[in-house]
C-alpha cells in the first residue's frame, strides 16, 4: 500500500513540475500592393491579394528543461499576385540551414490560391541562473538597434517588411553563461545550407556608464567584429544605444564598416519616441541586393551611406493605438519610407490594424522606385 501511495505522490510532484502552454494565432492580411520593382519598367500594376498565416505554438517545461515548437500553415489567395515576379521572389527565400523546413506549394482553384506548411521554430534546452543551452531551429538575437541591427548576421530585423520581426530561424547550438549578475558570455554554432559551420561569440557586461558588449561572427565567407553599447543618457530619462561592426566578405570581395546611434524617450503623455541614425562606409546597387538576396550580409547591403529613422507610438485609449515609422536616405537623391499604422484592440483575442507602406522620392531613386502598399490586418488568438 505504501509503495502505491509513494508512486502516486511522486507522479503528483511530476505533474506540478510539468507545464504546457498551447496557443493558436492567426494573422490575416488583405493587401493592395504595387508591382515591384518599378525601376526596371514603367509598369504600375497593382496586386490585390490575401495572405493568411495560421500559427500553432506549443511549449513544454519540466523544471529547468524546455522545448518549443512553432508551426505555420500559410495561404495566399489572388491569381495576379501568385503569378507575379514578387511571389516568385518570395518562393526563393528560405532559411540558411541544410534541410527544408517548408513543404511543397499546393496550388488550388486554377492557381488562384496556394498554401504550404513550415516549421518556424523547433528547439529545446536547459536554463538555470547561470547557464542556458538551446539547440534546434531558433532565433539568435544580437545587437541593440530598434530600427536596424547591423551586427545581427543570424536574424537581422527588416524594418521595410510587412512584419519586421518575422524572421527565419537558424539551426544552431547556443550556450550562454552569466559569470555575474551584470555580465553574460554567449557562444553560437550554426549549420548552414551547405553544411558548413558558422560561429558566433558575444560578451556583454555593465560598466560604470552603460552595458557594453563585443561580438565576433565567423564563417567560410565572412568575418564580423562588432560592438554594442546601451545605457541611460545622463539624467534626462532617455536611453541611448549604439552598435556597429567591421565586415569582410569573400563573395563580395569587400571590407566595410557600419554603425548605428539611437535614442529612446517615453513622454509622460504616453508617446514613445525612437530615433536612429545609420552609417555605412560602402553602398550597393539594387541589382546587387537582388543578386545576393541569400547572402549572409544581405541585410547589410544598403544603397545609401547615411539614413535617419524615427519611430513613434501612442495609445489613444484602452482600445485604440497608433504607430508611425519614417526612414529617410540622406544622400543626394533624398527619399523616404513612411509606415503609419492604426490598431483597434477588440479584446484579449482579437485585434484589427490598418496600415500602409509609402515610398517617396524621385523615380529611379532608392525609395522612389517603389509603389505604395496598403493593408488591413486581422489577428486573433486563443
Amino acid at each position: 500500500m505504501w509503495k502505491r501511495c509513494s508512486l502516486i505522490f511522486l507522479l503528483t510532484l511530476s505533474l506540478h513540475a510539468y507545464e504546457n502552454e498551447f496557443r493558436v494565432e492567426n494573422s490575416n492580411f488583405t493587401l493592395s500592393q504595387a508591382s515591384l520593382p518599378a525601376i526596371f519598367s514603367d509598369s504600375e500594376d497593382r496586386y490585390l491579394y490575401n495572405y493568411d498565416r495560421l500559427r500553432v505554438y506549443d511549449t513544454f517545461t519540466y523544471g529547468s528543461f524546455y522545448t518549443t515548437a512553432i508551426v505555420d500553415l500559410v495561404n495566399y489567395a489572388g491569381e495576379s499576385y501568385i503569378n507575379s515576379f514578387e511571389f516568385d521572389y518570395i518562393r526563393q527565400l528560405k532559411p540558411d540551414m541544410p534541410f527544408d523546413t517548408r513543404s511543397t506549394f499546393q496550388y488550388y482553384g486554377s492557381d488562384h490560391g496556394v498554401m504550404y506548411g513550415k516549421i518556424h521554430r523547433l528547439y529545446g534546452g536547459y536554463a538555470d541562473e547561470k547557464h542556458q543551452v538551446t539547440v534546434g531551429i531558433q532565433k539568435i538575437s544580437m545587437g541593440v538597434g530598434h530600427i536596424w541591427t547591423p551586427t545581427d548576421l543570424y536574424n537581422p530585423k527588416n524594418s521595410f517588411a510587412l512584419e519586421p520581426d518575422e524572421v527565419f530561424g537558424v539551426l544552431a547550438l547556443s550556450y550562454s553563461y552569466a559569470p555575474s549578475a551584470l555580465s553574460t558570455v554567449q557562444s553560437i554554432v550554426s549549420c548552414r545550407e551547405d553544411k558548413s559551420l558558422k560561429y558566433g561569440f558575444r560578451y556583454k557586461a555593465f560598466l560604470d556608464f552603460a552595458d557594453v558588449g563585443v561580438s565576433f561572427i565567423y564563417s567560410d565567407e565572412i568575418r564580423m567584429y562588432g560592438y554594442e553599447i546601451e545605457g541611460d543618457f545622463f539624467d534626462t530619462g532617455a536611453q541611448w544605444r549604439s552598435e556597429g561592426g567591421y565586415y569582410q566578405s569573400k563573395i563580395l570581395d569587400k571590407a566595410f564598416y557600419q554603425a548605428i546611434l539611437g535614442f529612446d524617450y517615453a513622454f509622460k503623455n504616453g508617446i514613445n519616441l525612437t530615433v536612429e541614425g545609420y552609417y555605412s562606409s560602402d553602398t550597393f546597387t539594387y541589382a546587387q541586393q537582388l543578386l545576393y538576396f541569400n547572402n549572409e550580409l544581405a541585410a547589410n547591403l544598403v544603397q545609401s551611406n547615411v539614413y535617419l529613422g524615427t519611430s513613434l507610438s501612442y495609445d489613444f485609449d484602452i482600445a485604440w493605438s497608433g504607430s508611425l515609422m519614417m526612414i529617410a536616405s540622406l544622400e543626394d537623391q533624398l527619399g523616404s519610407f513612411v509606415a503609419p499604422t492604426v490598431t483597434y484592440t477588440m479584446n484579449d483575442h482579437h485585434k484589427v490594424s490598418v496600415g500602409s507602406m509609402l515610398y517617396y522620392g524621385e523615380r529611379g531613386s532608392e525609395f522612389g522606385a517603389f509603389g505604395h502598399t496598403y493593408y488591413l490586418n486581422w489577428k486573433w488568438s486563443f
